[in-house]
């Protein structure tokens, strides 16, 4: 963290570079130039540093990404530490002989000379940009306390302070570890059928849309693609969630980082390596932090002013005092002690480790949350709306009824709202056509296809103008009366949506779809209750059939016949009653809602390449359970962030006042802070467990009522 603003503003200045993001608890590097930057003039400059940067997606970086967090203990500053160590522990020990203090002396010196190396190093090419780093205090009270003689304290701090930068590094490393752990998912390597049918091992970032790669029992696919030969049952937890395998055969679509089951597979890649599902995921994940929430936001500030502040506070605490009569070594040694408390950055890398920590936590349960802000969002959420079709219920309806009005035919009124829907992409068209095949009809395709929005369809068949769609949606024409008009309401009160085939102001026919609850609905609605949270659903479906699915899976409010217009003017009233909302749809349809909503879901998005690049969170499954405990993980967080900030201040003004008092020492202080960092550091990780029940919230007892 220390290094975070001199890398910035170091390769803010190479030629032809616009931004540089620093993405410190994720260990990610991202720059943004003209085409013309060489990755060796980014290493080079990371390397003033003492940092190593390498392309992400070149196999050195996988690699090097992959031993990260299992060698720590084998880099230099650690060696230089263990070396300090030795000759802190072997001065300390002449130091209690009074014929070898000459000899504690000259250890503790060198205590100071081994383990000051890498912060002199890094604090003096900070200075040379004239900036200050928590690591540059250090230094300065370092060269106070041997300036006073206080040789002991110094080697001290030297060890204390080198012993909690290779700890706090460690332990953010962890959740650098989580984003490792996603991409070791892919194999790095496929074995791509050639043209000769003889298999070649290659890497995965060569695979090209259209090539045959073989995937052998219980290895992991290495990319996205078709089965095209073999059936297995595909473990796809680690992409989607789902904790049961899938059955997979010719046709299915198939994600890398999947784990086959017990048969071979054969499969046609369908996307670059980039573009797969789980290197998006990755890619969100890796920058997560650049859409930063409140909380960041204010630990970013406090990190700019504190360093600074904290620096103007240890002068003046050393000079004015002595000024005005006081004794100055004793004022010096209390500015040291406040440099040494001060030097700390809990607050500025805890935040971003919980984040870090929470949303890669979320990937690996199948859970894609794109930054902090939409995570603090979810945290806060009051009501969630979920859309009808496709979300609580299963997206397939089925043709059930067919009611002849006016003397007409069954048979003749499904042959004729298949003509009419023939060539439609309205939502019922696939039910009315799978029916009228089913059932062995025959029809003519309509021509002059019109279709109106969240109303219907029109077409001429055998010359006659027909509509198919909502009662009342087109007025008079297709207005329902007497006993037609109770045949719909009979249909829609068992949670049927109703069309009306209508010749002119004539209907000829009712037709009844219906489309199944979700088996894990009811219980996902439950769950949000417990949590305390609100829900409704929003549909274009009559009131009625609105009413019957909501009244099935326990759903507070229900609001149908509306339109897309109407969908987000629904949420700003949920909005204005009860606060924050989420809204929920496939991440396709329903975008105005989406995007008006506080946090916009998209369900099943592993399967659609809209939702995972314009929703605020992606389900990656098609599982409704997953959306309570994205809100539990998102309470989970925010409860953490709070605790790690209100800490990290107490820590900071506790620790100051005493300093300031003159109850602290050197090593004593610089323990007492470090061993806070650690503490508020590691806090943060535990974001990285599997998310546990969460304690209900209060619910509102006020019943919305049908909108």
């Amino acid at each position: 963290m220390d290094c975070a603003g001199d890398l910035q503003g170091l390769l803010g200045r190479l030629p032809g570079v616009s931004a540089v993001e620093v993405l410190g608890a994720a260990g990610i590097v991202t720059v943004a130039h003209q085409g013309n930057l060489e990755p060796a003039m980014v290493s080079e400059q990371a390397g003033r540093l003492g940092l190593r940067l390498l392309p992400a997606d070149t196999p050195p970086a996988r690699q090097a990404a992959s031993r990260a967090g299992r060698g720590w203990w084998r880099t230099p500053r650690l060696l230089a530490l263990a070396a300090a160590t030795v000759l802190l522990m072997g001065g300390l020990a002449a130091n209690s002989l009074a014929p070898l203090e000459s000899l504690a002396t000259a250890l503790f010196l060198a205590t100071v000379a081994v383990g000051g190396i890498f912060p002199v190093r890094t604090a003096i090419g900070v200075l040379r940009r004239r900036r200050l780093t928590i690591g540059t205090l250090l230094v300065i009270a370092t060269a106070g306390a041997l300036a006073l003689g206080v040789i002991e304290e110094a080697a001290l701090l030297v060890v204390v302070f080198s012993l909690g930068e290779v700890l706090e590094d460690y332990v953010s490393d962890r959740a650098r570890g989580a984003i490792r752990a996603l991409m070791a998912l892919a194999p790095p390597t496929a074995h791509r059928q050639a043209p000769d049918g003889c298999l070649e091992e290659v890497p995965v970032q060569q695979l090209q849309p259209g090539e045959l790669v073989l995937v052998r029992p219980g290895q992991r696919l290495p990319t996205d693609g078709l089965v095209v030969a073999g059936g297995s049952a595909v473990d796809q937890s680690p992409v989607t969630g789902e904790s049961l395998p899938v059955e997979v055969m010719p046709g299915t679509e198939v994600f890398g980082g999947t784990i086959n089951g017990t048969g071979a597979l054969t499969l046609k890649v369908t996307k670059p390596y980039q573009d797969t599902v789980l290197a998006r995921i990755i890619r969100q994940v890796e920058q997560a932090q650049t859409h930063k929430g409140r909380a960041q936001r204010f630990a970013d500030r406090f990190g700019a002013t504190y360093t600074p502040l904290m620096v103007a506070l240890a002068v003046l605490v050393a000079t004015i005092p002595p000024l005005l009569g006081g004794d100055w070594r004793g004022f010096l040694y209390r500015g040291l002690v406040v440099l040494v408390v001060s030097c700390s950055c809990a607050l500025v890398i805890s935040v971003p480790v919980a984040v870090v920590a929470a949303i890669s936590r979320a990937a690996r349960d199948g859970i894609l949350i794109k930054g902090g802000a939409h995570l603090e969002a979810l945290g806060r959420v009051r009501v969630v709306v979920l859309d009808k079709t496709g979300t609580l219920t299963r997206g397939h309806p089925r043709l059930t009824d067919v009611v002849p009005l006016d003397g007409q035919d069954a048979a003749q009124i499904l042959a004729l709202a298949a003509a009419v829907e023939a060539t439609s992409e309205h939502p019922l068209a696939s039910a009315i056509l799978a029916a009228a095949t089913q059932r062995g009809l025959a029809w003519t395709p309509g021509e002059g296809l019109q279709a109106t929005p969240g109303a219907g369809v029109t077409a001429t068949v055998n010359g006659q103008r027909l509509f198919l769609g909502r009662p009342d949606a087109d007025g008079s024409r297709s207005t329902l009366t007497g006993q037609a008009a109770q045949h719909q309401q009979t249909l829609e009160a068992a949670g049927k949506t109703t069309v009306v085939l209508a010749a002119g102001d004539r209907p000829l026919g009712l037709l009844a779809v219906a489309d199944q609850l979700r088996p894990e609905a009811t219980r996902a609605v439950a769950d949000l209750h417990r949590l305390g949270l609100r829900t409704a659903m929003l549909s274009g479906d009559h009131q009625r059939v609105a009413h019957a699915i909501a009244r099935q899976a326990g759903i507070d409010d229900w609001r149908g016949g509306l339109l897309p217009e109407h969908k987000t003017s629904a949420i700003e009233d949920l909005r204005q009653a009860h606060g924050p909302v989420a809204m929920v749809g496939d991440g396709i349809n329903d975008a105005p809602a989406l995007a008006t909503a506080d946090v916009g879901v998209a369900m099943g998005a592993a399967g659609a390449d809209v939702a995972l690049e314009t929703a605020d969170l992606a389900l990656m499954a098609d599982d409704l359970a997953k959306l309570p405990q994205a809100v539990r993980l998102a309470r989970r967080a925010l409860a953490n962030i709070r605790q790690n900030i209100i800490l990290s201040l107490v820590a900071v003004a506790v620790l100051v006042a005493a300093a300031l008092a003159g109850t602290l020492s050197l090593a004593g202080g610089l323990l007492l802070n470090e061993g806070t960092a650690l503490l508020i550091i590691a806090n943060g990780l535990r974001l990285l467990r599997p998310t546990g029940p969460t304690p209900s919230m209060p619910r509102d007892p006020q019943h919305l009522g049908g909108g």
